[in-house]
């Protein structure tokens, strides 16, 4: 976005298009693009913008007006057990985000453990205890094929039975396309209900950022079933897609709470809208 400002005089019709044209190749969606570009080229009619320089600033200040309500952290509280279930499909990073999560609230200071909701994958569970091992966090879990809102009714028990601040719940994943997998998901809710008609007190979708639009319809669908209150982007690393991020906050109001930007755990960070922007913009650039 930059060079394509980059030495330009004024704003005209052509450089308005192509600066549309990024934000959709970015994966910013229809809607939000719309809207953005809606809003500065009212400002360039009204002759508030003149020069190309302030233009990309009056894009970068709509984008952040569309993250900043959306970046809304959030953390356990001590005294009371608290369940983060975690919802996606296979190879979103949803695993992998669990144990990240579990490392960095246990060097807070929380006492964390981990549900392995997820009975049918092969190695599901494994992959979840690899994870408690690593981060030297316990791993409530059952047997391959055992039925996942059990076994995550007795993870909510056994946690409480510590005073735990927090289980993390992993839950297999499924296509949001496939309903009957969806429905078991509403069947967890219910059962981790029973216990505390709060719980579970967090539903957290992971997302790949490299899906581009398909995470956006995706975000859609788990909300509509489950109700989120939170999504974690992963793999924002390697994918000029991370725009998506705009299109989510445009089309529902869930607040993202984390990014995946590495594969160390610290590369798991809260989400930042203006850090954020300042890399979309600065992929953009190179």
């Amino acid at each position: 976005m930059a060079r394509l400002v980059l030495g330009k005089k004024e704003i005209d019709e052509d450089l308005l298009e192509e600066l549309e044209a990024i934000l959709l190749q970015s994966d910013v969606g229809v809607p939000a693009t719309r809207g953005i570009m809606e809003a500065v080229t009212q400002k360039v009619r009204r002759r508030e913008l003149t020069d190309p320089a302030a233009l990309q600033q009056a894009i970068r200040q709509a984008l952040l007006d569309l993250l900043r309500p959306r970046a809304l952290a959030w953390a356990p509280v001590k005294g009371k057990t608290q369940v983060l279930m975690m919802v996606g499909i296979n190879g979103a990073g949803k695993t992998t985000t669990i144990g990240k999560l579990a490392a960095r609230w246990k060097a807070a200071g929380f006492q964390v453990l981990l549900g392995a909701g997820d009975t049918f994958r092969a190695a599901a569970v494994e992959q979840l205890q690899g994870w408690g091992a690593r981060v030297q966090v316990p791993v409530i879990a059952q047997g391959s094929g055992a039925d996942s809102a059990s076994v995550l009714y007795d993870a909510f028990s056994a946690a409480r039975a510590r005073a735990a601040d927090l289980l993390i719940a992993d839950t297999a994943g499924r296509l949001h396309t496939q309903n009957h997998l969806m429905e078991e998901l509403k069947k967890v809710k219910r059962v981790l209900g029973k216990q505390d008609p709060e719980a579970p007190h967090q539903i957290w979708l992971v997302l790949d950022a490299g899906t581009g639009q398909n995470a956006l319809q995706q975000a859609q669908q788990f909300h509509a079933a489950v109700g989120l209150t939170g999504i974690c982007i992963t793999k924002l690393d390697g994918t000029a897609k991370g725009g998506v991020v705009a299109a989510i906050a445009q089309a529902l109001p869930v607040p993202i709470r984390f990014i995946g930007v590495g594969e160390a755990v610290e590369d798991l960070r809260p989400f930042d809208a203006e850090a954020f922007v300042d890399a979309l913009f600065a992929r953009e650039s190179a």
